[in-house]
Order: structure tokens, then sequence, then C-alpha cells
């Protein structure tokens, strides 16, 4: 179930979106839920609620809707931030919050159809090539694209993302790599220690360096498994040339 959120502290904005929403549900279902200003949204952020899409305001009083995407952005990196405003002047901001879409209003049905169908294509995408994962922080959704390497330590899962974060979760890895390796871009280079090819950036007899620069041990015998393993993925995807 997509779930949309729209925060804009004019009602007639608000109502004018519901109505969209609603029409557009004849096609997709989904739930929509309307808030009226920022610091109603992120209370409700903060209550647990998560969402897929969010149509966000920018000028509203109090906390603006740049500011909201700062705090949202710190809880959950995958929302599609739609923003919407009278003026063009927070272009650039917005896109330091990885918003997907800078809207100008007054916002037409062609406008938001276009946007949801654009945004609901990559949140589909995105719903294939991720996890869900029971974090200390609460339920998250990790893309599988930003997923580095993954290590064990006890019963505690340690995901190391490319954006330097880490969440943890637990469980085993053996039903770690069940999951992930069907995927094809992950390996499994020690057993307490699985890899996204895509981010190798060496391989020695001794360990794997990741793009970040962390070292995963190998095995005594097992470099030329690994080396196989990642040349055959490499030449699977275009990335050797001779």
């Amino acid at each position: 179930m997509i779930r949309v959120a729209i925060c804009d502290d004019d009602r007639s904005v608000l109502q004018e979106l519901q109505g969209f929403m609603e029409r557009y549900r004849e096609r997709q279902e989904l739930v929509h839920t309307s808030f009226c200003s920022s610091l109603e949204l992120l209370a409700g952020i903060e209550r647990g609620g998560r969402f897929d899409i969010l149509f966000l305001d920018i000028l509203m009083p109090g906390q603006n809707g740049i500011e909201a995407a700062v705090e949202i952005r710190r809880h959950d990196s995958n929302v599609k931030i739609v923003f919407l405003t009278d003026s063009s002047e927070f272009a650039i901001q917005s896109y330091e919050v990885d918003a997907f879409f800078y809207q100008l209003k007054p916002l037409r049905w062609e406008d938001f159809s276009r946007v949801m169908d654009s945004a609901l294509e990559q949140c589909c995408q995105e719903q294939e090539n991720s996890l869900i994962l029971q974090c200390r922080e609460g339920i998250t959704r990790m893309e599988l694209r930003r997923l580095e390497f993954c290590e064990v330590i006890h019963r505690t899962l340690l995901f190391h993302l490319t954006s330097g974060k880490v969440l943890e979760s637990t469980g085993s890895m053996e039903e770690l790599a069940k999951k992930l390796l069907p995927y094809g871009s992950f390996f499994r280079v020690h057993r307490s220690y699985i890899v996204n090819l895509d981010y190798v950036q060496s391989i020695s007899y001794r360990a794997v360096t990741m793009a970040s620069l962390a070292e995963i041990p190998i095995p005594r015998g097992k470099y030329t498994e690994v080396k196989k393993a990642f040349f055959a993925y490499a030449f699977r995807n275009g990335q050797v040339r001779l």
C-alpha cells in the first residue's frame, strides 16, 4: 500500500490535493494523510508515521518546508519529497535535501498525476530492490543499492551504507545471505561478511578493500574464489575493458 502525506497551511490547497488523491485512487490503491503545519507533520513522523510520497509546502509560518525536510531526512532517507511553492527561489535548497520534485503552484491535475506516476514508478523499483529491517529506530526500508557491506557480530547484523550510516538489526548471516545473494551483486567473502561487489575497490590475498576503504578479511584459501566472483560480476555488467 502506497502511503502519501500532504502538508500545507492553506486549507484550500489541502482540499484540492485531497480531491486529486481521491481521483488518483481510481488507478492506484493508496492512503493519504493531511497536515496543516510542518510541526504537525513532524509530530506524526515522530509517532511512527512513515510515508512513501510527501507533498510539502515550503512557505509556511513557523518552520518552513525546507527546514522540516532537513528534520525528516534524519529519520527517513527514502520518502519522495515533492515541494510545493509559489516561488522558485528555494529550488537549489530543495535539492540539498534530496527532493524528488519542485512544483510551482497552482498545481493542476495534469501536473499532479505526472508527478505521482513518476514517484510511484520509483517507489515500486525501490521496493523490489530493498529490505525491511527492524532496527533500533524502528522499521526501516533499506535500498540495496545503498548497502556497501554487512557484517554480523554475535546476533547483531550491521548494515554499512554508502552514506557512512550503519543500521543495526538482529538475525543470522545465513538467512541474510539467502535474501541478498540472488540479487547478483552481493558475495559472501567471509562467514561474517557479505560485500556489495559494486563497491569493491581492490582485492588482495588478505582482504577486500571497499570504496569507503573498509577492509573485509578474506579467509585463507578463498582469494581465488573471491577474485573469480568479482571478475564474473564485472564482466557481466560491462565494467571490465581489456
